[in-house]
This record gives C-alpha cells, structure tokens and sequence, in this order.
C-alpha cells in the first residue's frame, strides 16, 4: 500500500525544487496534492506532466491571511480535506552587519518564514484529519549563529518555537508536527546564498560550505523530500516536536 493513500497535502513553495520534489513524491505514494506558490506562471510550469486529476495550484502570498484561507479552502472543497501540511515557503535575505542590516528585509523574511508557517497551520489545522502531520522546513541554520546572516537564522530558531507550540497543542487530536533541516541543497536558492557570499568574501562559496559538511557534499531536492515524506506519513507514527537534522552531519 502505498504511503500516503487517499490522502490530501498542501505544499507551499511548490514551485521550488524542494517543493516540487516532494509534490512528486507524494503523488508517487498515492496522496493528493495543492501546490502553492506566489506566481501562477510559475506553478503551471511546475505542475507539466503532473496528474492533474490529482493536483491543484493556488497562486497566493504566504504572509497573507487571506490568501492562505483561499488555498486551504482548495485543499478542501477539492478533495475534502487535509492530511498533510508541508510549510516550505523560504527566502534567504541578505547578509550584512547587524548595524547595516536592512529593516525591511528583515520584516520580509519573519513575514515568509514564520508568519508563513504561522498562518498556514492556523487556517489549515482546523480542516486536517486525525493522523495528520504538519511539516516546516526550517534549515540547518536553526541550531546556528553566523554573523551578518540576521533575517534567515532569526527566522528559522522562530519556526523551532512554533513547531513545538504547534506539536504539543496538536498531539491530542493525533496531528503530528516537526521541522526538517536540510544543510545546503544543490539547488538554486543555495546558489544564490553562495554566490552572494562569494561576492562578498572572494572565496568559492560552494567549496566553503562543502569544507563544513563532513559528508562533504550538498544534498539533492529528492534526498529532503524523501525526508519529508518520512515525517509526513505514518513511518514517523510516533515522531513528533523534532527537528529532522538533513545536512550530512553539518550540524555536528
């Protein structure tokens, strides 16, 4: 039988390569899946070749109350519920001294990564069914401090703290919540971070973080989705408040 059987999942960033990922993989597993992301162009182009009988795009700002209301209410009248809710919206900000550091590039990302997460837990957890598992993808930048990188890791020690509130008030109805952790990813969202760090230091920023990576490698979008599914089906039945470290032992 297959993993997620019957059941209906959110992805949001479902345009990324994370996302999409592990929108594939669901479907693989037998799940339904809404796809969310900001642009809809972007979502249509995603979706190419997905079963679409079994898909559903919500163009929509993840910091927007209003529009996050609009996708669960997809996920339901769709497909009559939600299972699975994969919090995975992310933006990386820059890096600068604190003194320097841009007030509303900071606003910008709290508002993506925990208001995010914050408002599609808050509009989704009243429709999701018994069983259910809510997952945010935090980043391996939640058990670090480095200086200049103010707006990301303020934001992903944030959705630490929401994810146990969340999984403590949720346990009793059966919902499990977790973060996953990924390290850098072979993807283009860690390409920008490294190139602005090259820019920044003249030095290779994909060498420097593979130097912090006793595995001495980035992972790929399909070894965190596989992590995400892990988390999101009943394999991890008695799994929930944790932080799934997915970085190659970075985090040692």
């Amino acid at each position: 039988m297959a993993l997620l059987d019957s059941k209906t999942a959110i992805v949001t960033g479902g345009a990324g390569s994370i996302g999409l990922a592990t929108a594939r993989l669901f479907l693989d597993e037998g799940a339904s899946v809404v796809l969310v992301d900001r642009d809809r162009a972007g979502l249509e182009r995603a979706a190419a070749g997905l079963p679409r009988e079994r898909v559903a795009l919500a163009a929509a700002d993840v910091t927007d109350s209003l529009s996050t209301k609009a996708y669960v209410k997809l996920a339901v009248e769709r497909f009559g519920g939600i299972d699975v809710l994969f919090s995975n919206a992310g933006v990386f900000g820059t890096v600068a001294p604190v003194a320097d550091y841009p007030l509303d590039i900071f606003d910008m990302v709290q508002a993506v990564h925990v208001r995010g997460a914050f408002l599609a837990a808050k509009h989704a957890v009243p429709h999701m069914r018994s069983g259910g598992s809510i997952v945010i993808t935090s980043s391996v930048a939640a058990t670090r401090g480095d200086p200049g990188v103010y707006a990301y890791i303020t934001a992903k020690h944030a959705q630490t703290g929401l994810m146990r509130c969340l999984a403590k008030e949720l346990a009793p109805r059966g919902i499990r919540v977790n973060t996953v952790n990924p390290g850098p990813v072979d993807n283009g969202f860690q390409l920008a971070v490294e190139q602005g760090f090259g820019a920044a230091t003249g030095m290779d920023g994909t060498a420097f973080f593979n130097a912090l990576i006793p595995m001495g490698r980035h992972a790929s979008p399909a070894e965190i989705a596989r992590s995400v599914l892990y988390l999101a089906s009943d394999q991890s039945s008695f799994v929930t408040g944790t932080m799934l470290m997915v970085d190659g032992g970075m985090s040692i």
